[in-house]
């Protein structure tokens, strides 16, 4: 259970981020908040509250990016990741491409929203990662799904908890 000022700090944070919403046309704060956590922007101290918002974002991307990556390009990978590798067929590879690809594409938009704070590249970072997010989970949990499954029945196949 939050105590009474971490309360206070996330309803300051949603009524920061309810005056830039309404500005800027964002999604709101209880979506962004499902998706990506961005209450834990109120643990920081800031005079701007949309960058720590857009860092929680950037940061669950980039995590999935690493993921997808190594998904993707295995070498180094730990046997947990290529025990998954050897599930992907063709297909599955290619749509972890492709989202690869929006991540990509979203990382360089970062770079570039880093380098100089504006308002509205903060904003418009925010609405791009939210719209490639939301096409990209919808692939993710197609592929994972398969994935789980093909592991379980692996696993059934073989009578052991062996995945080689």
């Amino acid at each position: 259970m939050p105590k009474k000022s971490d309360e206070s700090k996330i309803e300051n944070l949603k009524k920061e981020y309810s005056r830039i919403q309404k500005k800027y046309s964002l999604p709101s704060f209880e979506k962004l908040n499902e998706d990506f956590g961005i209450e834990k922007a109120s643990e920081s101290e800031t005079e701007i509250p949309i960058r720590e918002i857009r860092k929680q974002i950037s940061e669950k991307i980039y995590n999935y990016l690493r993921l997808i990556e190594t998904l993707i390009n295995p070498v180094n990978a730990p046997m947990s990741i290529l025990s998954v590798v050897k599930t992907l067929n063709s297909e599955d590879r290619d749509k972890l491409a492709e989202v690869y690809k929006k991540f990509v594409k979203s990382e360089l938009q970062l770079v570039l929203t880093d380098i100089e704070f504006s308002e509205e590249r903060e904003t418009e970072f925010i609405k791009n990662a939210y719209k490639t997010w939301q096409e990209a989970k919808k692939e993710m949990i197609d592929v994972l799904s398969k994935v789980e499954k093909n592991l379980e029945n692996k696993t059934e196949a073989n009578g052991r908890k062996y995945f080689g």
